[in-house]
């Protein structure tokens, strides 16, 4: 699953999922673009990467803004003069019931989660297009599948979104050889997710090593994922074993959702 000479370009990099995306990436041979709105945390991800002897860069951009997206792509290209791989990671959440939700989690969790990750696609593929090659990844959760455990219902629908709008832009650019996936993790040990399980501790009454326990208890193979599973699964679609896989959704959550 060589991807030497390869670019990737990875949002939400800094740290968690997309960290260890980009790690992955890199030690599969790409060069790689750490796209944040954390710009030191960016930053310091490429110096590791780089210490690696793989060649990357830390930009700090906010994807929910459609002219800082265009300023990502462009100082990506800048540095390496094109995009291979697109790996859609940067995501927020926060753990509210159904009657809590207010119009301002809705708007700041849709702004990034379904929008960022619909213009970040489309910005990076007018730049795959005339190359006639590319990789989209979208990384979107088993709440967009449905899954009660699901931070909130306007995460759930954000990330259903994802899943959409990967089935279609499959459909519309498989004619450039554009592939476009998603993958869905499950529980995944990350700084998000473990904020979301101490306020679920607190809810129930219950020490946070009570809630890690009932986590893993409720997963069929009996443990949560750790970063590196979902990036195992980014690396795979990226590669060439990949070529005839678009407008699919994967699943890594250890049998939470049978699909």
């Amino acid at each position: 699953m060589t991807l030497v000479n390869q670019v990737a370009l990875v949002t939400g990099a800094a740290q968690g999922i997309g960290q260890a995306c980009a790690q992955a990436l890199a030690e599969a041979g790409a060069h790689v673009v750490i796209a944040d709105i954390a710009g030191d945390k960016a930053e310091a991800t490429a110096e590791a990467i780089q210490a690696g002897q793989r060649r990357a860069l830390g930009i700090q951009a906010d994807v929910g803004d459609v002219q800082d997206i265009d300023r990502m792509v462009r100082l990506a290209l800048d540095a390496f003069g094109q995009i291979d791989i697109l790996v859609n990671n940067a995501g927020v959440t926060r753990r509210a019931d159904i009657m809590d939700v207010t119009e301002a989690d809705w708007d700041r969790i849709h702004r990034v989660n379904a929008k960022g990750v619909f213009f970040c696609l489309q910005r990076v593929a007018r730049e795959m297009i005339p190359r006639r090659r590319g990789r989209i990844i979208n990384i979107a959760s088993i709440a967009g599948k449905g899954y009660v455990g699901a931070s909130n219902v306007a995460y759930a629908a954000s990330k259903g979104a994802v899943i959409g709008m990967t089935k279609l832009a499959a459909l519309q650019l498989g004619k450039h050889n554009i592939n476009v996936n998603s993958v869905c993790p499950g529980v995944t040990r990350t700084a998000l997710s473990d904020a979301n399980l101490a306020v679920r501790a607190r809810q129930d009454g219950v020490s946070l090593e009570e809630m890690e326990r009932r986590r893993a208890d409720a997963i069929p193979l009996k443990r949560a994922n750790d970063p590196e599973d979902i990036a195992a699964m980014v690396v795979f679609l990226a590669s060439a074993g990949a070529r005839n896989i678009t407008g699919q959704s994967f699943n890594v959550d250890g049998g939470l959702i049978p699909d």
